[in-house]
């Protein structure tokens, strides 16, 4: 069982160092505990998924480009590539056809960060997946 995801969730990046941050929902047709639910749709950088600050990934061409001109890693402005939808997402519930987020799910980032959900936004509505 897992938690229904909803607008305002915390979500995290294993190389963000901002801290969680706020998860957004544009869509309005469907809400637990008041809030916009998300789907696995919901992973569009910059409008779903903000920049979680600054990036620490070797990967990232910024932060690997000042590791080999300086000899040191320095964090970059985050830019989160998302490298798909949110997984897996709830087998039994469906918003418009999509399945809903669940707090289980996660997804990655081209820079090899894994963008996982620290806390739904909600505490009553439980699903599957």
């Amino acid at each position: 069982m897992g938690r229904l995801v909803v607008h305002g969730a915390a979500v995290t990046c294993s190389f963000g160092q901002g801290g969680p941050v706020p998860l957004t929902v544009l869509r309005e047709d469907a809400t637990a505990q008041g809030g916009p639910i998300a789907t696995v749709a919901d992973a569009v950088p910059l409008v779903n998924i903000p920049s979680f600050g600054v990036c620490v990934s070797p990967e990232n061409p910024a932060v690997n480009a000042t590791l080999e001109s300086l000899g040191v890693l320095t964090p970059q402005p985050c830019v989160p590539v998302v490298s798909g939808p949110w997984e897996p997402g709830s087998p039994t519930v469906l918003v418009a056809g999509v399945p809903a987020l669940t707090d289980a799910s996660m997804c990655g980032c081209v820079w090899e960060g894994e963008i996982t959900i620290v806390t739904a936004g909600q505490v009553a509505t439980e699903v599957a997946g």
